[in-house]
């Protein structure tokens, strides 16, 4: 059987320029070009030809359990390494599968290239077997999207693919090339100019009369706030974004993407906002004069109820996307650009300033509920998941490469994992997509492969993609998955508790043995039920050589707090409880509205 999984040793790259080659070889003569050095797929009738040219190009292919796993892991890797991630799959289904992942990317903006077969061109339209227009159902969820049908536009379309996808707000973009471009030939030309495309101009520069009104705000503000996006992160901006703040002592608020832009231990980081941000960061908010909007996009999940979202804030909002801008929350200054460049513009015209006075009153707002001491919280015989997050903080120090699924584990993991270093927090925040984790765990481990990858995952989300257990069997990479098991659908149970009169319709999950799961693919799994076993699993795990599988059985009826509900103001939290176990969500929340 291993036999049967050896994949044929790449050639170096020779110099095939102005040589003929079929399309499917011009495809992997561009990729590489491109700076592909791992790519991940599943083949199919469509594509063949390119998979049977690939042997010839010293690009690693990863084969996935599922094609939606493919798209996530070049998703896990793009946001690891900050390169643009390729994931390939066949017509029709194959492609089909990939939909869920790009929506994934294109929601949190990340460079991603779906290269997918397509049946002969002089079939297109025919409904021939496993034909799907894909170009036309990616057109919603991709930045844009090609139908190639000649071997001499592989070239150019690649070439213009990865511009695009990388270039201004990154995010994926489609490749469909039919099968007779990739059979046919042509000469091989390549050429680095510089990409000109009509009406796509993805640089902005601010007006300098924005920048001085910015300024003004600035050093004007008594009670200002900056919100630190993906944007900060995206654009390498966390050291400017540090000297902003130690000149002007602006306190720091994060979305759940921007965690990790700015050390979440520095005496200025409030923690994250939003539905299920600290109690004191929404309430400053609230009282803020002044926000800045650093790479943001003012969500539904960060604002609450937008009427009486910030009413005595003036706003300024820097975002590389025009179309963010004044979409969600009107703003007084819009400034449109790179958000680390118009950081380092504003960074030498504003006035130093201590504002002891508002980060005084934000410590009184913080109180007691700012310490959370969980290594001392007794735990009256239960497992609780904040618990496992906070331990494999501590046991990692905080510098392991974290990749979360969506739910409530995700929200602890935010609130209880302190992320003071960028790209070591991986998640689906616009789109929330469950079963991200694990294939985008696998793909964050190719491009940061000396990090600790720990992916953490609900029972639920682990198990829509937990085949890809096998593509870790057989790369023989090496991650740990740490399962936050409850039996539910966690969230929607919360919703469930507390919106609707606690009827768990839908929502009891009953899952296999998970440690059987990862022996059957030849990994080790490890359970815990008690906290005092935890430090052990951790470890355990750490310093095994192949991917491990932690199965945490934690307390069932747990809730993530605070927790604003949908569509109500954001100062009205439902808050956290004294003790474990004790629920305070208020009745007047429970509108029985859907998530």
């Amino acid at each position: 059987m291993k036999d049967i999984l050896v994949t044929p040793a790449k050639p170096t790259l020779e110099d095939r320029i102005g040589k003929t080659l079929s399309g499917a070889q011009i495809l992997w003569e561009a990729l590489v070009r491109e700076g592909v050095e791992v790519c991940f797929g599943y083949p199919g009738g469509a594509i063949m030809p390119a998979y049977d040219a690939m042997i010839q190009y010293p690009i690693h292919h990863v084969l996935t359990r599922h094609e939606q796993g493919a798209s996530h892991m070049a998703d896990g890797y793009a946001r690891a390494s900050g390169q643009v991630g390729v994931c390939i799959a066949t017509s029709g289904p194959g492609a089909t599968n990939l939909v869920t992942g790009l929506a994934t990317a294109m929601l949190d903006s990340i460079p991603l290239v779906a290269i997918t077969g397509q049946v002969p061109s002089q079939l297109i339209g025919s409904d021939a077997f496993q034909e799907t227009d894909i170009t036309g159902c990616t057109i919603p969820v991709t930045k844009h999207n090609y139908l190639v049908t000649k071997p001499e536009q592989v070239v150019p379309t690649i070439r213009e693919a990865f511009y695009i996808a990388r270039s201004g707000r990154p995010g994926p973009v489609v490749v469909d090339i039919t099968k007779d471009a990739q059979q046919q030939s042509c000469v091989f030309e390549w050429s680095d100019d510089e990409i000109v495309l009509p009406g796509y101009r993805p640089d902005y520069s601010p007006l300098p009369e924005q920048l001085e009104e910015a300024v003004q705000l600035i050093n004007e503000a008594k009670r200002p706030i900056l919100f630190s996006g993906h944007g900060i992160i995206k654009s390498q901006a966390t050291d400017t974004l540090m000297e902003l703040v130690e000149k002007t002592n602006i306190p720091v608020a994060c979305t759940l993407l921007g965690l990790g832009g700015f050390p979440a231990t520095h005496p200025r980081n409030l923690g994250m906002m939003g539905m299920h941000g600290e109690t004191w960061v929404n309430k400053a908010i609230q009282d803020a004069d002044l926000i800045i909007a650093a790479g943001m996009r003012f969500d539904d999940r960060v604002t609450g109820n937008l009427k009486t979202y910030a009413q005595n804030a003036k706003k300024i909002h820097i975002e590389l996307d025009p179309a963010e801008i004044n979409k969600n929350v009107r703003v007084d200054v819009p400034i449109v650009g790179d958000v680390g460049s118009v950081l380092r513009e504003l960074t030498p015209h504003v006035a130093q300033n201590d504002r002891a006075e508002w980060l005084g009153y934000i410590d009184e707002l913080k109180g007691d509920s700012a310490v959370r001491d969980i290594q001392n919280l007794p735990d009256l015989g239960k497992l609780y998941a904040a618990h496992v997050i906070h331990d494999i903080y501590r046991f990692t120090k905080g510098k392991a490469l974290v990749v979360t699924d969506v739910g409530q584990h995700q929200m602890w993991e935010a609130q209880y994992y302190k992320h003071d270093y960028a790209r070591k927090l991986l998640t689906s925040g616009g789109l929330g997509t469950m079963g991200f984790a694990l294939p985008a765990g696998i793909g964050a481990k190719f491009a940061e492969p000396n990090d600790s990858v720990w992916v953490i995952c609900g029972d639920g989300g682990f198990q829509m993609t937990q085949a890809e257990l096998s593509t870790c069997a057989q790369e023989g990479i090496k991650v740990n998955v740490a399962i936050i098991n409850n039996g539910f659908l966690g969230m929607v149970r919360q919703w469930q508790e507390f919106f609707f009169g606690g009827r768990y319709v839908a929502t009891p999950l009953l899952s296999p043995d998970f440690v059987m799961i990862a022996e059957a693919h030849g990994l080790k799994g490890i359970r815990v039920e008690k906290r005092s076993e935890v430090e052990a699993a951790v470890r355990d795990a750490e310093a095994t050589d192949g991917t491990v599988v932690i199965d945490f059985r934690v307390e069932q009826e747990d809730a993530v707090y605070p927790m604003v509900p949908a569509g109500a103001n954001l100062h009205d939290m439902i808050e956290r409880p004294h003790k474990p176990g004790e629920q305070t969500h208020n009745p007047i929340f429970e509108t029985g509205e859907d998530e």
